[in-house]
């Protein structure tokens, strides 16, 4: 009964069933170690974001560039605040407001990007408190640049003068001729005025969409590898049924239809149209 196993048609099914399930099972675990690797980093960024809280600040220089183990730390920087910028549709503990963007031209010569603060309601500049004058010193948490369209950064344009969308060396080199450090930082107090902003976990360490993406594919995978277990079965057993009633007489697998037969009438016509007329 089972003679058909060994048919081509079978080996290729059986073949493509062998290398179908390994194959779901290993992606659907790749896709929940990279699901657990993302976990893992938000466990170490909200421990390091906890850290940062109670270390002494480091100079600017010493914490460069930025990574996954600088971001959030404390450092601190001189110099003397130049130009101002907005940066509009931030929310802050539910309400919508903007970031007030003071660049900090250093004593090295370069020029950091500092968040000195949040206000709420639309951006504008006459609400925006002037930025200190003369030399002062700055201590923050160090951020990475931004990336328009990711964590509610706008990627929109056509901003008015005196604002930007996200706060990155690309974005921020077509606004000022300065030369721009790839970080900026967010002050540890506020200036008077304003509301502390503070510092955003380092990209790709948190539980965000694409990591319950990755959850998502990994239930597909295995479903999927569910799946060609189960139509295997299902040919199988169809495949048994049809042996079963060839072996009793039922049907015969594979065979054709059989033609009906003429009706009488239909035979009578054919006869009567064949014969000659005399």
């Amino acid at each position: 009964m089972y003679r058909f196993l060994l048919t081509p048609r079978w080996w290729g099914i059986n073949v493509f069933v062998l290398l179908a399930i390994p194959f779901c099972v290993f992606m659907g675990s790749w896709q929940l170690s990279r699901f657990e690797a993302r976990v893992d980093d938000q466990r170490t960024a909200e421990a390091q974001a906890d850290s940062a809280r109670t270390e002494a600040p480091r100079p600017l220089a010493e914490m460069l560039p930025v990574d996954k183990a600088t971001s959030g730390k404390r450092v601190t920087a001189s110099g003397r605040y130049g130009e101002q910028l907005l940066v509009p549709d931030r929310e802050l503990d539910g309400r919508q407001g903007f970031y007030v963007l003071t660049l900090l031209r250093t004593d090295g010569g370069r020029t950091l990007p500092v968040v000195r603060g949040w206000l709420p309601g639309t951006a504008d500049a006459a609400r925006a408190p002037a930025p200190p004058a003369g030399e002062v010193s700055v201590t923050g948490a160090l951020q990475a640049s931004e990336t328009p369209g990711d964590n509610g950064v706008s990627a929109q344009g056509g901003l008015p003068r005196g604002q930007t969308g996200a706060i990155s060396t690309a974005t921020l080199v077509n606004l000022v001729d300065d030369d721009l450090y790839n970080a900026w930082v967010t002050l540890d107090t506020a200036d008077p005025g304003m509301t502390a902003v503070p510092a955003s976990a380092p990209s790709g360490t948190g539980l965000d969409l694409k990591a319950f993406q990755n959850l998502g594919y990994t239930g597909e995978w295995f479903v999927f590898a569910g799946f060609v277990v189960f139509m295997w079965f299902r040919l199988l057993r169809r495949e048994i049924e049809f042996a079963r009633d060839a072996a009793l007489g039922i049907s015969e697998p594979d065979a054709p239809a059989s033609s009906p037969a003429p009706a009488p009438a239909a035979q009578e016509a054919d006869v009567e149209a064949s014969t000659p007329v005399r």
